[in-house]
């Protein structure tokens, strides 16, 4: 399918200014790079400022310690005897969009000085002079990237005190030094993780509403490219919610970066438009604070813990306000009463004997779950969320048990008899076999509420599930405890009635809304054909579900119910193997390694050859990925045509590639070249690509 039309002349454009570029401006610098100092001079022992100052020409930039896509601008000092270099300052950042508004990376445009502290030896002697040499590396890029190095020198005399002003640059150093990231007195932050985002908050602003701030990160604990939503703002603090990545190697202890606003963050003289964020993830910090990790950070991470535990103790609460549960409450508290006689010990020890009786049931199933995930773990349980079918399997048994709540079919209408003779023994063993097996065979409300309990066991750690399975057990079993305790008590319960089914039914709805969120999560783990065989999958359950509770009811006559039985059973079958997620067939671009043997193996073979010159710090050859290399289109011509994919990866610097690049008069990626059978020279193809520039070529 061809992009809209407004698509293709914004892509046409490209093309003409990306080729207006390779031809006309290649063969210049686009960045000059030059060695500077912010005093004229040296003095023996004295540490100063000199500074790598990078001039852009328009559209282009270079970049920030974290690039994003790209690599940061470096220098390797080539210093006399007896110097020392700091490493490099860095100014506050830009984010770096391409030509769609897309961020790709953090940098500078224009002018930018890399100041970097200087320490000569004490033993230079005033009068001599002193040359400072470097080598200087960075990557410029606008629609193309190009690597660019440099060797810079600086000659300065020595003097005996008091140095003048370097009268072309010390002004501009001196500003950038003092516009340096920090974080001013008075001014507060602090960051808490929030499931998949981190939370930054500043207090103690004094300049005015901050105006578009962006959170520039030092590592890839922070997705730089995602949206960051601004939670608030006022004239003296904001709050800024940060996407976690998934694939950061980093511990995630701290959040370390610079926080940039259009203004400044203070009222001084000096603009401020970055704070310096170093900050222990539960801990506030201020200025002259290390913020140190404490003891705080671990009981921010317990949080989402404690919450679930609350949840689990309401839900557990609530199953005593189902249909099935809440009538008989009452009864089951008089029998207590009745097998102790009046002696009110005895009936408490009868709520402690029941309740422990329901922890045992809980505690039982949770220990069944830990040896499943025992022998997972050889598996890879951890990651179970991550697969396709255990998602599918989850999400059918939420949807299951969210239409028994609906009323669409009752659980254990057989048990319920079961669980009537539990509680027919007397004595302390009869309250214990009722806690471990009436609550859970003879009230069959119990089961649906029992799948979140599930999922969040096979999601939490080990003791974490414990815990749920505990705290859901504690509140279904405490108005239990509570009315053996005072008996009286149950002259205050509400009058069974409608308004319990309803309440249930309304209960459904969370689990509903929990099967729309694992389909969401499958729609990210399959094909879009995989993600619709999954919903009409699941609507097939359903009607296997519909089936068995319209025919398999508790009234019905035998034959129906063997008919529900059956025939519910054979629907549930076909739609788990209509939804049941299968592994995409093979048909992604397999790039092998580009060498000249490997183009010359292909074409005697009778194959075209197509190589791709890219790097992961160009953002435009991510774009190529993107929008060419994922077309459907493209990837059937590639399999029909049989055409041998190569990668040229210059992520790193690569002495062949520079050369094959020279030989082509090119110095940047993307680049990508097409090699037909039986024809030495290629075809060569613009560097911004579309599914239907490669398709013509191939043709």
């Amino acid at each position: 399918m061809l992009p809209p039309m407004s698509v293709r002349i914004r892509q046409f454009l490209f093309l003409v200014a990306a080729s207006l570029l390779t031809l006309g401006s290649v063969a210049q610098a686009q960045v000059a790079a030059s060695l500077t100092s912010a005093d004229a001079a040296v003095v023996p022992g004295q540490p100063f400022t000199a500074a790598l100052r990078i001039e852009h020409k328009p559209h282009w930039h270079t970049y920030w310690i974290n690039a994003g896509t790209g690599y940061p601008t470096s220098i390797e000092w080539k210093l006399p005897d007896g110097w020392t270099a700091s490493a490099i300052q860095w100014p506050t950042p830009l984010p770096i969009r391409d030509s769609h508004g897309d961020i790709t990376g953090n940098g500078y445009e224009n002018v930018v000085y890399l100041p970097v502290t200087l320490t000569p030896p004490s033993t230079l002697a005033p009068g001599s002079t002193v040359t400072l040499q470097a080598h200087a590396d960075w990557l410029m890029c606008a629609d193309v990237c190009i690597p660019g190095d440099q060797a810079i020198e600086l000659t300065l005399p020595v003097v005996a005190s008091a140095p003048a002003a370097d009268p072309s640059h010390g002004q501009a150093i001196r500003d950038t030094l003092a516009a340096l990231p920090t974080l001013p007195t008075g001014i507060t932050v602090s960051a808490e993780k929030r499931g998949t985002t981190a939370r930054l908050t500043v207090s103690g602003l004094t300049s005015g509403t901050p105006s578009n701030p962006w959170f520039f990160a030092e590592d890839a604990y922070i997705l730089y490219d995602q949206p960051q939503t601004l939670v608030s703002q006022t004239d003296s603090s904001l709050t800024i919610d940060l996407p976690i990545s998934d694939y950061s190697d980093s511990t995630g202890e701290r959040l370390v970066g610079v926080l940039r606003q259009d203004g400044s963050w203070t009222t001084a003289s000096t603009a401020l438009n970055g704070l310096a964020i170093n900050v222990a993830f539960g801990a506030p910090a201020s200025a002259g604070s290390n913020a140190a990790a404490t003891a705080t950070g671990a009981t921010d991470e317990a949080k989402p813990l404690i919450l679930t535990l609350a949840i689990a103790l309401v839900g557990g609460l609530i199953l005593n306000l189902m249909p099935c549960v809440f009538p008989v409450l009452g009864i089951k508290i008089m029998g207590f009463v009745n097998q102790a006689g009046a002696d009110r010990k005895r009936v408490a020890m009868h709520g402690w004997v029941f309740s422990l009786g329901v922890l045992a049931s809980f505690w039982s199933l949770a220990g069944i779950l830990a040896i499943l995930r025992a022998g997972g773990d050889q598996l890879g349980w951890g990651f179970q969320l991550q697969s396709a079918p255990f998602v599918f399997v989850l999400a059918a048994i939420m949807l299951i048990f969210a239409m028994a709540m609906s009323g669409v079919f009752e659980f254990g209408l057989s048990a319920t008899g079961v669980g009537a003779k539990l509680q027919s023994k007397e004595g302390l063993t009869g309250s214990f076999f009722t806690g471990v097996l009436a609550t859970v065979v003879a009230t069959p409300c119990s089961a649906p509420f029992l799948a979140p309990a599930l999922g969040a066991a096979l999601a939490l750690p080990l003791v974490s599930s414990f815990a749920v399975f505990t705290a859901i057990a504690i509140g279904l079993s405490l108005p239990y405890l509570l009315l053996s305790i005072f008996p009286g008590a149950i002259k205050v319960l509400p009058r069974p009635g409608a308004w319990m089914e309803t309440f249930k039914q309304a209960m459904a709805f969370p689990l509903y809304a929990t099967v729309g969120y694992l389909i969401w999560v499958l729609a990210g783990q399959t094909t879009e054909g995989g993600s619709l065989n999954a919903i009409l999958g699941l609507t097939v359950i359903a009607l296997a579900v519909w089936i068995y509770g319209r025919y398999a009811n508790f009234s019905a006559k035998p034959a129906r119910k063997r008919f529900g039985l059956i025939g519910g059973l054979i629907v549930l079958l076909a739609g788990t193997a209509l939804g049941w997620p299968r592994s995409p067939e093979p048909t992604d671009i397999v790039w092998e390694k580009w060498t000249p043997a490997a183009i010359a193996a292909a074409q005697a073979a009778g194959h075209p050859v197509y190589v791709d010159f890219t790097a992961r710090w160009c953002a435009t050859c991510q774009a190529n990925k993107k929008y060419v290399f994922g077309s459907d289109e493209v990837k059937q011509v590639f399999r029909d045509k049989k055409v041998v994919t190569l990668k040229a990866d210059w992520t790193n610097r690569d002495p062949a590639i520079t050369a094959e690049l020279e030989r082509w008069n090119r110095s940047a990626v993307p680049f990508n070249l097409i090699y037909f059978p039986g024809q030495p020279d290629p075809k060569i193809l613009p560097e911004l690509l579309t599914p239907g520039i490669v398709l013509d070529a191939l043709r």
